[in-house]
């Protein structure tokens, strides 16, 4: 039985990078050989030596939404700080509140005249859904008063300029399907020049992360712990691009743990939710490659590319990052697991 502490390392506090590099495809790259457990250590945009034409590389087109709203509880003088994370109607958004004790079912919280939302359910993990009345000024309202939802780890100096600065940076270059309130990391290394010179192939898929990817695992024994679930599109294009590459004997790369969870849960295109959790034990059935972050210590991202390259092997492959002074998690580097 894998247990929790099976997934910790020694993280020193300052590889956690607080800002992303200047130039996106100029942050340090590992490549990892899952077969032979060569390390090697190259650029990000030195990627395109491992990538070839009739390989397809998933990447997961979700748009980070301003999802951290700071108002007041109406009739009162309570600050309150609410993090949107999933969608679950036209009106309706679960969500994440502090101080959630001040708060009841029926409470209003007022962001600015005009825009605010009712408490309408308490649920059992502590989150809440919110309902907010102004449907057709939401994202207009949303987009305007809105912060972006930053890693907890990221600590920005100088308030909210600062925020927006990294909120602009915590945003792939081919973001457009707008519903996420965590940025599929991974995909923050890639420029539009660099997507250009890529020879392989290109399908984008959507799934939209929440908060959730943060949220840590509370189970010793880890198949016992429950993603939370999170919602996606998959068109006809990408599935025929996918089917198409592996007819062709070419590698499906997918970009970032989301990329993956994704694959490996939907075999058809349309729209649902998937709260897939792959950890070591887990056969993968369509991902070759995948190129990833580093990831927190114990969390579900962490046993997911364990699952895919060897806990060992992992291990090794970070004992090594933290040596050569990698930076870490999602404004940090890369790693390309072939």
């Amino acid at each position: 039985m894998l247990k929790l502490s099976d997934f910790d390392y020694n993280l020193p506090q300052e590889l956690i990078a607080q800002n992303p590099v200047e130039r996106r495809d100029t942050s340090r790259l590992m490549v990892l050989d899952k077969n032979t457990g060569r390390i090697e250590h190259k650029v990000f945009h030195e990627i395109i030596q491992y990538l070839k034409p009739e390989d397809l590389l998933v990447l997961n087109d979700t748009k980070v939404i301003p999802a951290r709203l700071f108002g007041k509880k109406y009739g009162g003088t309570a600050k309150i700080e609410v993090l949107l994370d999933r969608q679950m109607d036209e009106n309706v958004w679960e969500a994440l509140i502090r101080p959630a004790k001040r708060l009841d079912i029926g409470s209003v919280i007022e962001f600015t005249a005009g825009f605010y939302a009712e408490v309408k359910e308490k649920l059992p993990d502590g989150r809440v859904l919110l309902y907010f009345a102004n449907v057709e000024g939401f994202f207009a309202s949303l987009n305007k008063y809105g912060n972006p939802p930053l890693p907890p780890y990221v600590k920005p100096v100088n308030s909210k300029v600062r925020s927006k600065e990294l909120g602009n940076r915590y945003q792939t270059v081919y973001a457009q399907m707008p519903g996420a309130t965590a940025a599929p990391t991974a995909g923050l290394h890639f420029t539009e020049d660099l997507l250009a010179k890529i020879s392989s192939n290109k399908a984008y898929i959507t799934l939209h992360t929440g908060y959730g990817t943060f949220s840590p695992v509370r189970t010793q024994n880890i198949s016992e712990h429950k993603m939370h679930s999170e919602r996606y599109e998959i068109t006809e294009g990408a599935i025929r691009a996918i089917r198409a590459t592996k007819a062709n004997k070419g590698r499906i790369i997918a970009v970032g743990t989301t990329s993956t969870r994704l694959l490996e849960s939907v075999k058809s295109q349309g729209t649902g939710e998937t709260d897939i959790f792959i950890y070591p034990g887990y056969k993968f059935n369509v991902v070759d490659s995948m190129i990833t972050n580093f990831h927190l210590p114990r969390s579900t991202l962490l046993m997911l590319v364990s699952a895919f390259a060897g806990l060992d092997l992992i291990k090794k492959a970070y004992r090594e990052a933290v040596k050569e002074r990698y930076r870490f998690f999602s404004f940090g580097d890369a790693m390309l697991i072939k």
